[in-house]
């Protein structure tokens, strides 16, 4: 089963080499104000790719850090319901 992995990411490699290889022709990105910029096709593709990643880990690790917080609340609620339940116990009748 690991070989069949490594082979089909190699073979995924060698695509998107290819791809690369292939679409080497400057394409222009213009932005606001007039700005442009101008690099092969196959890097304005990484690049943006890139960017979306890195926006998307940003917006993970807010919605990863409001839980952690959450579960810390959790427990702390969890250790104070089980400090009452053993007082109630330990309470005379």
């Amino acid at each position: 089963m690991r070989w069949l992995v490594w082979i089909l990411r190699f073979a995924v490699f060698l695509l998107l080499c290819a791809f690369a290889i292939r679409n080497t022709d400057p394409v222009d990105v213009r932005f606001f104000l007039d700005t442009a910029w101008q690099a092969p096709l196959a890097i304005m593709l990484f690049a943006f790719f890139a960017a979306g990643v890195a926006s998307g880990m940003l917006f993970l690790l807010a919605s990863l850090l409001g839980r952690r917080r959450e579960i810390a609340r959790l427990k702390r609620e969890l250790s104070q319901v089980r400090a009452r339940l053993v007082a109630h116990r330990e309470r005379p009748m």
